[in-house]
C-alpha cells in the first residue's frame, strides 16, 4: 500500500507542480508544490526502501522535472510531463517497495 502513497506523491509532485506553475504563471507557486509533494514520497521511500533508495528515487525525481523542461521543447509541455511522470512512477513502483 506505501509503494502506491510514494508513487502518488511523486506523481502529483510532478502532475500538480506544472499545472499549478501554468496557470498561476507562478512558478514558485508550482515549484512549492513540487517540493512539498517530493518531501512526502521520500519520507515514504525512506521508510519502506531505506535511505540509499529514498535518495537514487528523489534524485529520480528531481531529474524528470529537469528533463521535462527540454523535452518539452520536443514533444509540447503536457506530453512531455506526463512522459517523465510515467518513469518516475515506474521507478517508485519498482524500487520503492519494502527492504529486504
Amino acid at each position: 500500500m506505501s509503494r502506491l502513497v510514494s508513487t502518488a506523491c511523486a506523481k502529483a509532485g510532478l502532475l500538480m507542480g506544472y499545472k499549478v506553475a501554468s496557470e498561476t504563471g507562478d512558478r514558485a507557486a508550482g515549484g512549492t508544490v513540487l517540493a512539498a509533494c517530493g518531501a512526502a514520497a521520500f519520507t515514504v521511500w525512506q521508510r519502506d526502501a531505506g535511505t540509499a533508495r529514498a535518495v537514487a528515487l528523489t534524485g529520480t525525481y528531481l531529474a524528470a522535472f529537469g528533463a521535462s523542461h527540454p523535452l518539452a521543447k520536443k514533444i509540447g509541455a503536457w506530453p512531455a510531463v506526463f512522459a517523465v511522470t510515467g518513469v518516475t512512477a515506474l521507478a517508485s513502483m519498482i524500487f520503492g517497495g519494502r527492504k529486504k
